[in-house]
């Protein structure tokens, strides 16, 4: 699919699927994220597996300094990259008003300002070829009322169907990746142990085939991928559900 992947996010969680998956398709990867020791370790596994060069970045995303260490990598010509995915997120609790601001503020930092520079950054040498695919890791949250987190994602969505139809024509496709619940240590780096999230047991999804699901799509080059058939119903009843009863549902879990 991709002959070099760059990954943010690539740790643990989707990121580190997205890269598992991608590497056996016979993808060269960019591997960023925070933690060079997880890096490092997932960078040897996939390498012994399938063969293909990981290419370690250890970046703080929320870092000026940092993120333009990204941006040099995306645009170097020398060494193209033919997928970004932008997956580097975190949660916070849904009470906005007793979170502290500048968690808010770091919170849109990395879910927006972040994927719009990278976006950005790849976009150049990927329209110049007339070849590329971005990723933009987003969430089922973003068509329900859910704090910041739900807003955060809507425009991940939003600007994912704009960009798609503006530059899918020019070889390049956009992809918002939408899922659910999934199980990985997302609530888990939010302080909340396996079964304390109050979400019902039957909406949860596994990371591999949530993933495998997401490739097709990008595959074949849609603007949206809502993986899993119970959450393409629970995306397709936002359509016409009344606003008050969205919210009442965004307001589940934690």
């Amino acid at each position: 699919m991709a002959q070099t992947a760059l990954i943010t996010g690539a740790s643990s969680g989707l990121g580190a699927e997205f890269a598992r998956q991608l590497a056996a398709t016979g993808a060269d990867l960019v591997l960023v994220a925070r933690d060079r020791s997880s890096l490092t370790e997932l960078a040897e596994e996939i390498t012994a597996r399938h063969g293909v060069s990981c290419e370690v970045l250890v970046a703080d995303l929320l870092k000026p300094r940092h993120l333009a260490r990204v941006v040099s990598r995306l645009t170097d010509a020398s060494r193209p990259i033919e997928m970004l995915v932008n997956n580097a997120g975190f949660g916070l609790p849904l009470s906005f008003e007793t979170n502290d601001i500048e968690d808010e503020v770091r919170h849109l930092h990395l879910h927006v300002e972040v994927p719009m520079r990278l976006m950005h950054a790849a976009l150049g040498p990927m329209l110049a070829r007339g070849s590329g695919r971005i990723v933009n890791t987003a969430s089922v949250a973003g068509f329900i009322p859910r704090s910041t987190y739900a807003a955060c994602k809507g425009w991940l969505i939003s600007f994912s169907r704009w960009a798609n139809g503006q530059y899918k024509p020019r070889g390049v496709s956009v992809t918002a990746v939408c899922p659910g619940f999934v199980h990985t240590n997302f609530h888990e780096r939010m302080g909340l142990p396996p079964g304390q999230e109050g979400i019902p047991s039957a909406m949860w999804l596994q990371p591999v085939p949530t993933v495998a699901a997401a490739l097709r799509d990008v595959a074949h080059g849609r603007a949206v991928s809502v993986p899993s058939l119970r959450y393409k119903v629970i995306v397709f009843a936002t359509r016409f559900l009344p606003a008050g009863l969205l919210a009442g549902a965004g307001a589940r879990g934690r």
